[in-house]
């Protein structure tokens, strides 16, 4: 391909509550919730922070760190599963706060939890084509469980934006492909206040099937095999699910260590998959091969075969914080402040 990413920013909000909190609350064994889920807490967004914020934060740090001028973009999609708005774009709020209207394309992406990828072919497509110069795609949510459900104990909250272009590539997309069933593992009907799902079966046939059989075709397209990357990348709903399918396709704890965010901060959805690349690329060498599946339910996976280039080199991350920064960081609340900054609680009245 002739695109890749120019840059990327991340942002996870500060507020952090344990497993251990939360079954505190409802009379259940927190800990082994946690552990049995390979998380160890997970970020909450506070009163003043959504979808809208957390992805504009993200694009303000890949603006200035590749010294784009917002006016130079195509494109901006906002993949995500909790936008704010029913009936209003979550994109066109973001293009306006970093200066990018009204010269562009905008657009909320749906696809569960790979709404953020489904951004980047988009945009890959659109830059690839030479329509734009720069294309947007930010994957972000502030997710909820209902309360006492076992997705209270890892729906959090983050994003990452990634703008596309074809100057001063950090990391080119050699391949990209896609899997894609009617799988009903996951849901939420208009109305309802949290979403539903159907227990063990989100796993397999689920998550196991997509990002497997995704994974297997594009090695197979690139003609690669597991120990030819760095680093690897898979959705994470949970810790223990992508360290499970990386094990199943023969990579090392090692390539995926980078990539494995969850455990630090929760299930980020539509943020998961992104903010373990950017953490990757914190990191990455020139030269190092990086490989993305990403998951949403419904039921899909997105795969990238990415090289990082010579430009990761010399690309200035001054501005806006490392990933791993927020994975090390974060203030714990209990639950009272957790279910007040959420929503949680509803108030009667005559």
């Amino acid at each position: 391909m002739e695109a890749g990413i120019v840059s990327y920013g991340a942002y996870v909000p500060r507020y952090r509550i344990t497993p251990e909190e939360i079954g505190r609350v409802w009379g259940a064994d927190g800990v082994a919730m946690g552990q049995g889920l390979g998380v160890k807490r997970k970020s909450v967004p506070a009163p003043d922070e959504d979808t809208i914020t957390i992805s504009t934060e993200a694009l303000r740090t890949a603006l200035v760190r590749g010294r784009i001028d917002p006016q130079e973009i195509g494109a901006l999609y906002v993949g995500s599963e909790s936008h704010p708005y029913a009936v209003k774009p979550t994109a066109t709020v973001v293009a306006q706060a970093v200066g990018a209207t009204p010269n562009l394309t905008a657009a909320d992406f749906e696809f569960a939890c790979k709404a953020g990828t489904a951004a980047i072919q988009t945009c890959l497509g659109l830059v690839g084509a030479g329509m734009i110069r720069y294309g947007v795609a930010i994957g972000s949510d502030t997710s909820q469980g209902a309360p006492g459900d076992a997705l209270e104990y890892s729906a959090s909250a983050g994003g990452a934006a990634f703008i596309i272009g074809r100057e001063k590539v950090l990391a080119k997309v050699l391949h990209t492909l896609s899997y894609t069933t009617d799988t009903p593992d996951f849901w939420r009907r208009e109305g309802q206040r949290y979403p539903s799902h159907s227990g063990r079966f989100t796993g397999e046939p689920a998550y196991f099937r997509h990002v497997t059989e995704c994974a297997h075709r594009i090695m197979e397209r690139a003609g690669t095999t597991p120990r030819e990357y760095a680093h690897v990348v898979f959705h994470q709903p949970n810790g223990k699910f992508p360290q499970r399918v990386g094990r199943q396709l023969g990579f090392t704890e090692e390539q995926m260590r980078l990539g494995l965010v969850t455990p630090s901060i929760g299930n980020t959805y539509s943020g998961a998959a992104l903010i373990g690349l950017a953490n990757v690329l914190d990191s990455a060498k020139p030269g190092d091969r990086i490989l993305v599946v990403g998951y949403g339910s419904g039921a899909g996976s997105d795969a990238f075969d990415l090289e990082a280039t010579e430009a990761i080199a010399g690309y200035d991350r001054s501005f806006g914080r490392p990933v791993q920064s927020y994975l090390d960081q974060g203030t714990e609340i209990p639950y009272a402040v957790y279910a007040k900054f959420r929503g949680k609680i509803h108030m009667g009245g005559s």
